[in-house]
């Protein structure tokens, strides 16, 4: 063992012990002695004692937990035994209580009882033994507790039975040097701790034999780290710019949230808090001395120190780096930058206080490191990037995405411009002499750009900012006013940019015009059949300009052209909303339907479409067709947006009009010829497969909840795909939910779990899975940067950690499928009872 590791000094916190307090009771040590002649010609009840009796008498122990004289939990009693030679008991006790839930003066009461009489019982002795040591420590290993003779244990604070006496005898003395041997505070040696431990055994029994006092021994866990006592951290207080001392958790209760949000109540300021460490600041500059930076350039690794940058540049974007890891990047930081993976965690190690360490990172090595990906440029979009010369950075290696990758992207750009703004407002409160820049990093005049010469997406772009336009903070809604305005000013100098300026005026008056009507249908009192026929005879009325109309862009997906809404076969849903179901007629004679909701917030499931068809891209990338189809969705304000409708059935329904998936797709696309596909065309077959497997994985690893075989839906020509995206990140209105969501409908489709089918649907599952896990990073910065979004499942949460813990980054790849195998191969039995629930909740509805 070297001197560093040596020195080490590690420790855990009594708050992260999550386990229930489990301890051993031993064996009972000492001479009883029974009662003399007079005793029992006095008091002659006492010849019926058990330590009168020639054998060993049937002893039981009595245990408790109490704290400042309040019991924390019931007694506990030791089994029946039956003794030969020795009071050995070796008993397990767990008590139902965790070790996070401990009091610092917990304590534990022992009492031994034996026998007094038909029905009766008398206190061998009893000890209180305190589970916290002087140093807040939670006691470990074994221990000698003395019993105090014919006292039951008491376990106040002030206890008249305590485990220990301030004089020590030989045992004991002994038994403080076996603790310290255990721990590894003194030298072992093997010839010589044997002929100690034997003398020891001696020792013991000598003592034992001439001692009147008895002792009962308890095993407690032996723990890897000391435990220190440490009251969990309050985590219903907000965060503000002062420090936080962690206070008992106030009980939920209307009052209490509003006591606990009042962070005047609770915040103490620390005079010091925003004060750099003196120790930490002379360390970092004996490390990065300016003086050695001429060699540095030349610096390069060895094998051993390759291998632990590899490592290092491994780390998924949450992971936060060590000081010690801080300081080897910077050591070799001209030898990174031809490493484009190393970009992000070099700008993590600068120390942005340190104005020369920035002008070098900022001015030298950024603009000679090698071009990085696109993952990398979104996370230094972030909330953690406020250098704005980084930031042009990551915009400048963005400018490479073509306009459809760009399009994929364009959601979360549009939430980094928040970041942009606070980024340039933290100016008026920091120092003139601070390092860093505040300038435009040019975010908002590259997606104008970009916006202005692509149509499409710049329609997008138009509205993804009018969502932000209506945002609650009245700051974040003027900043994407201006940038809107910004947009519109340079359509205007564009070719045909007053053209378009005008289209999106009239989108704006579609949208208010059915978002008006939506909302008059959903409080009206009508049967559906009337609300159906209401909505018909407001499309057909001609002054209302909707049966017919100039070609306008769909402001759901730009690529087409609608010149009306058919009124005939425009509908109501009969769900809680009554959204409307409206058929748009485009300008080169196809249909294209759409679902218009009001009074729900689109934006999460307008975030799951965009990721799922992010990862549909990834894997045709990689040559895997899935036939996934994320259907288009818009929000077109916080609780207002429009849907994609796709001709299909859910599963729910299908099952009760045809019995089976197969009876369906066999009534669609039958095919008497085909071998092992059932009678169904062999091409409807394997969409059916792939698209499950697709929708397996992307679910999966979007934590999707809420299943059910209501939003799982089944086109006619095989496409299966997930709707209704309310519950995401690993929330879940059901308890037990299956990690995997194949329902079994799904699996006799494919001809049960022994088919051929299904075995090519797990084969699907496990390359897709494969192939996503290497853009990870890529989907946990997307995430990442829509914290801020308002969206109910991410916001005020970890979403790297709950997206991250779906990947398993940390196994290998043949690993990672034998994971996902496991997973797949879970069910769980309630599954199927709550489907059947749902299914009559939607009967009683209806």
């Amino acid at each position: 063992m070297d001197k560093d590791t040596r020195d080490d000094f590690s420790f855990a916190k009594l708050s992260d012990l999550k386990e229930l307090v489990t301890f051993r009771i031993s064996q009972l040590e000492g001479r009883r002695q029974q009662h003399s002649f007079t005793e029992l010609l006095e008091n002659p009840d006492l010849k019926f004692h058990g330590v009168q009796s020639s054998s060993l008498s049937d002893l039981y122990v009595t245990c408790q937990l109490v704290a400042d004289n309040k019991p924390l939990t019931i007694p506990f009693r030791t089994s029946f035994k039956a003794f030969k030679q020795s009071y050995i008991w070796n008993e397990w006790i767990t008590l139902p209580i965790r070790y996070c839930d401990l009091p610092l003066s917990a304590q534990l009461t022992f009492t031994i009882w034996d026998i007094a009489g038909p029905r009766a019982t008398a206190p061998v002795g009893g000890s209180t033994f305190r589970l916290f040591g002087k140093k807040w420590t939670l006691r470990r290993g074994k221990h000698r507790l003395l019993l105090w003779p014919g006292k039951e244990a008491d376990g106040s604070v002030e206890s008249t039975t305590p485990s220990k006496l301030g004089s020590r005898d030989e045992m004991g003395r002994l038994e403080k040097l076996v603790k310290k041997y255990e721990r590894g505070d003194l030298p072992k040696s093997d010839w010589l701790d044997k002929l100690a431990f034997r003398k020891m055994e001696e020792i013991h029994a000598a003592e034992a034999a001439k001692s009147d006092q008895l002792y009962l021994y308890i095993d407690l866990p032996r723990f890897d780290f000391p435990v220190i006592y440490c009251e969990p951290e309050a985590t219903n207080l907000p965060s503000t710019s002062t420090t936080h001392i962690a206070v008992n958790a106030v009980p939920s209760t209307p009052a209490s949230q509003s006591i606990a949000a009042d962070p005047h109540l609770w915040a103490v300021i620390d005079p010091d808090v925003a004060r750099d460490n003196p120790v930490e600041d002379k360390h970092r500059r004996l490390i990065r001395s300016h003086r050695s930076s001429p060699y540095d350039r030349e610096l390069k690794p060895n094998a051993k120190i390759r291998d632990e940058l590899g490592h290092i540049l491994d780390y998924p974007p949450s992971q936060v780096l060590t000081l010690e890891e801080k300081d080897l990047i910077w050591k070799f930081r001209f030898y990174l930058t031809r490493d484009k993976r190393g970009l992000t965690k070099f700008l993590k190690s600068v120390t942005w206080r340190d104005p020369f360490e920035v002008k070098q990172a900022v001015e030298e090595l950024l603009p000679q490191w090698s071009e990085i990906d696109i993952d990398d440029a979104l996370e230094l979009l972030g909330p953690g990037t406020i250098d704005s010369r980084v930031r042009a950075f990551a915009v400048k290696q963005l400018s490479r995405a073509p306009d459809d990758e760009l399009m994929l992207y364009l959601l979360q750009l549009v939430q980094a411009l928040k970041f942009e703004s606070t980024a340039n407002d933290a100016r008026t409160s920091r120092s003139t002499s601070a390092a860093i820049s505040y300038d435009d990093s040019g975010l908002a005049d590259f997606l104008i750009s970009r916006a202005v010469a692509n149509p499409v997406l710049g329609n997008r772009f138009h509205w993804y900012l009018m969502v932000e336009v209506q945002s609650d903070d009245k700051v974040t809604a003027k900043m994407y006013a201006r940038v809107d305005w910004n947009l519109n000013a340079k359509l205007v100098e564009s070719e045909g940019g007053k053209e378009r300026r005008g289209v999106m005026r009239r989108q704006a008056e579609l949208v208010a015009t059915l978002g008006k009507r939506a909302k008059e249908l959903r409080a009206s009192k009508d049967a559906r059949p009337k609300k159906i026929e209401k909505l018909r005879a407001f499309i057909a009325d001609s002054k209302n300009n909707l049966v017919t109309m100039a070609p306008l862009p769909l402001p759901l997906n730009a690529r087409y052209e609608v010149t009306g809404i058919i009124p005939e076969k425009s509908s109501v849903f009969k769900s809680n909303l009554f959204p409307m179901l409206l058929y748009f007629s485009c300008s080169d004679g196809t249909e294209y339907p759409v679902i218009f909701k009001d009074g729900d917030d689109m934006r999460q499931d307008q975030l799951v479409i965009q990721l799922f068809t992010l990862m549909d891209r990834l894997l045709r990338k990689e040559n895997l067709d899935l036939r996934l189809s994320p259907y288009d969705v818009l929000a077109t304000g916080p609780t207002q947006g429009m849907a994609q409708y796709i001709l299909s059935k859910t599963i729910a329904a299908i099952v009760s009009e045809h019995g089976t998936l197969l009876n369906y797709m066999r009534a669609h696309y039958p095919d008497d010829g085909s071998v092992g596909t059932y009678g169904v065309d062999p091409s409807v077959v394997d969409t059916f497969v792939r698209s499950c497997a697709g929708y397996c994985v992307v679910t999966y690893l979007l934590g999707v909840g809420d299943r059910h075989l209501d939003n799982l839906l089944l086109a006619p020509d095989g496409h299966f795909f997930h709707v209704d995206f309310g519950y995401i990140l690993g929330r879940d209105p059901k308890p037990f939910p299956p990690p995997v969501k194949v329902c079994k409908e799904m699996v006799d489709a494919m001809g049960g779990a022994q088919s051929t089918h299904y075995h090519r649907f797990k084969g699907y599952c496990f390359t897709a899975f494969t192939i996503l896990r290497k853009s990870a990073n890529l989907i946990l910065n997307l995430v990442a940067l829509m914290v801020d979004a308002n969206i109910p499942d991410i916001k005020h949460r970890d979403v790297h950690e709950q997206i991250q813990e779906k990947f398993r980054l940390d196994l290998t790849e043949e690993e990672a499928i034998k994971h996902f195998e496991a997973l797949l191969n879970e069910t769980s039995y309630l599954t199927v009872v709550f489907d059947r629930i749902h299914d009559l909740a939607q009967y009683w509805r209806t």
